[in-house]
């Protein structure tokens, strides 16, 4: 599992649906620890399997980023949102998948979610505020939608330079072969 990464825009896994869960196994474990440890060190608050170039329906996160407090850690497999309600809030938004980007997007106050744990176990949440971003932004990603998908057309903008630099960065590991030259940047 040490080979697994956070793979930056405009990595094509980043726009692939993933696929349902349909076994909880050691494997999808192992995954899971992987990409909380991923999360921790690159300081986020959540993690999604295509940003892994997992096509896995997993999503780990801590909502309160803080390693130190595990009892905010959720793994979540095979999340749907079942109601969003409260409105929509514009707040801004970072990605581990697009480091150092930032921008306002606007988001539900309010989600409730159901998923799977890795016991298998159903459960549902409802949150609000920061948990309830995380959730939606998590879950998107599950759907190859991406935060700069949710930006206003001035975040775009504000963005193209930086999204232009995520793609010569792309380009040019293709070059160095650390990323095959066939493996087609999403858009």
């Amino acid at each position: 599992m040490q080979n697994v990464k956070i793979v930056n825009y405009p990595h094509p896994a980043l726009r692939v649906k993933a696929k349902p869960v349909t076994t909880i196994d050691r494997d999808l474990k192992l995954l899971a620890g992987r990409m909380l440890e991923l999360m921790y060190e690159h300081k986020g608050l959540g993690l999604a399997g295509p940003q892994v170039a997992s096509d896995l329906q997993i999503i780990v996160m801590n909502f309160e980023g803080d390693p130190d407090k595990p009892e905010q850690e959720c793994f979540a497999i095979n999340p749907v949102i079942i109601e969003q309600k409260g409105g929509l809030e514009e707040d801004r938004e970072g990605c581990l998948s697009f480091p150092q980007l930032f921008q306002k997007v606007r988001r539900y106050r309010t989600t409730t979610v159901r998923a799977y744990n890795l016991d298998g176990q159903p459960f549902e949440m409802t949150c609000s505020d920061l948990a309830a971003r995380l959730w939606q932004h998590e879950i998107d990603h599950l759907h190859g939608i991406l935060f700069i998908d949710k930006m206003s057309s001035l975040g775009r903008i504000a963005s193209r330079a930086a999204l232009r630099q995520f793609e010569e960065a792309f380009r040019k590991a293709q070059e160095r072969g650390e990323l095959p030259k066939d493996l087609v940047a999403a858009k």
